[in-house]
């Protein structure tokens, strides 16, 4: 069985809401009372626990799902109303009795990708956000070290024309159109930036492409029926693999990479912003000595960077035999969709820390202004976070900025800025969106 702190209350009720939608195809021979009581489970907000660590990704996730279901037969724990319950107890309270499961019922119940699906679609979701994010923040970052916007000139990118490299391209010309910041030093003579900034386009568009990778294949897995055996007819029954979860296991692995990779070029313009070079202070601070100013923030960066490096080996590369021989090859999908989470959690740390410091830098350049949606951005930041005049608690600040990026509120903020402004930063690439 599994092992482990349980998944969170939201994952689980994927799982569920999965589940259903695949037994609900008609290919798993699942009775409808069996159905309308998991949706019971659901509409009551009675989440199942369900351990973290077991699955191996292939006959299904199988001791996640045997978790998720436990509490049909008044067997397992269950989450109420923030309380964690022996499922018999608080099931007795409802009045409801056990499931008497038929022929078929167990297996259907227990095989199938549920647990690595609900990991993906998070992902999926909080990944999108981030490279959202990292768009606007790498933009910021780039104003307050007075880079360039040629190397995003849309000409340069229909030469090389990865969808997600020109994405990236013009979302970088509109976060930069009309800023006082950028048309202060057109004649300034330097020829080219840092990769961290010259190569956004090139960087986070390629994470981009490994999203829609798993945004579709996502999307295909939602769609479908895996469980084993699958029952075609009254007497037609076929007797499969459609349990493996290396369809998703690889791009999951894929997505860590790249989820990785933001992380990594965000911590250079972190650094690169405290160099001291081109007009900003060293160590974003007036009066370094006695303050270390920004110095201790890019440290955290730099350590999870290197966490996530860790993180980076993928799961789906391992293969370990189960089940006396029979499963011979698994996918170990469900530690890369557990990985790809970890390294995100990581991911909006690192984004935060460098919001946080873009912020601070672009204040520098006053009284010159950045375009209105950077300033719209720096304006909603500092509602949350001051500038600093000396140094202080720096992480209540990163935890506040991480908040804000998180909930997803930084970038909707900004887009519905940019909007009402009729400007839509991911014009003609809407296949990019959720």
């Amino acid at each position: 069985m599994g092992v482990g702190d349980p998944i969170p209350v939201e994952l689980a009720k994927i799982m569920l809401i999965t589940k259903i939608h695949s037994l609900a195809q008609g290919y798993s021979g699942v009775q409808l009372g069996t159905l309308e009581r998991i949706l019971w489970h659901i509409e009551n907000d009675l989440i199942p626990v369900v351990p973290e660590k077991g699955s191996v990704g292939a006959s299904g996730d199988l001791a996640p799902l045997a978790h998720l279901f436990l509490p049909l037969i008044r067997l397992g724990e269950i989450f109420y109303k923030g309380k964690r319950y022996k499922a018999k107890e608080i099931l007795e309270k409802f009045g409801t009795a056990p499931v008497q499961l038929g022929p078929k019922e167990g297996l259907a119940l227990i095989n199938g990708t549920q647990f690595i699906v609900s990991f993906a679609v998070k992902a999926v979701q909080r990944m999108h956000n981030c490279l959202e994010a990292a768009d606007i923040i790498g933009a910021m970052s780039l104003e307050a070290l007075t880079g360039t916007k040629a190397p995003f000139d849309q000409r340069l990118h229909e030469l090389r024309p990865y969808p997600g490299n020109k994405l990236v391209a013009q979302r970088l010309r509109f976060l930069l159109k009309d800023s006082a910041i950028m048309q202060s030093h057109v004649d300034c003579g330097r020829v080219q930036d840092p990769y961290s900034l010259r190569c956004m386009p090139q960087v986070h568009g390629a994470s981009r492409n490994a999203w829609l990778h798993l945004k579709d294949l996502t999307e295909t897995e939602l769609n479908s029926v895996t469980d084993n055996p699958v029952i075609l007819g009254e007497n037609d029954t076929i007797s499969g693999g459609n349990f493996h979860g290396q369809p998703l296991a690889l791009p999951l692995d894929y997505a860590c990479f790249a989820a990785s990779e933001i992380g990594n070029i965000s911590d250079r313009r972190c650094y690169l912003l405290l160099e001291g070079k081109w007009g900003l202070p060293l160590l974003l601070m007036k009066d370094v000595g006695l303050n270390s100013g920004f110095m201790i923030p890019q440290y955290t960066t730099a350590a999870l960077v290197t966490e996530n490096k860790t993180l980076c080996f993928p799961a789906s590369a391992d293969s370990i035999p189960t089940s006396l021989g029979q499963e011979d090859h698994v996918s170990m999908g469900s530690i890369s969709g557990r990985k790809l989470c970890w390294v995100l959690d990581n991911l909006e740390y690192i984004l935060a820390i460098e919001l946080m410091s873009a912020c601070q830098a672009i204040e520098f350049r006053r009284p010159l202004k950045s375009s209105s949606i950077l300033e719209f951005a720096h304006d909603y930041v500092r509602e949350f976070v001051g500038f600093a005049e000396e140094d202080r608690i720096f992480a209540d600040d990163i935890g506040k900025i991480k908040n804000i990026i998180g909930d997803f509120s930084f970038v909707q903020r900004l887009n519905d800025f940019s909007l009402s402004g009729q400007v839509h930063l991911n014009e003609n690439f809407e296949f990019f969106s959720l």
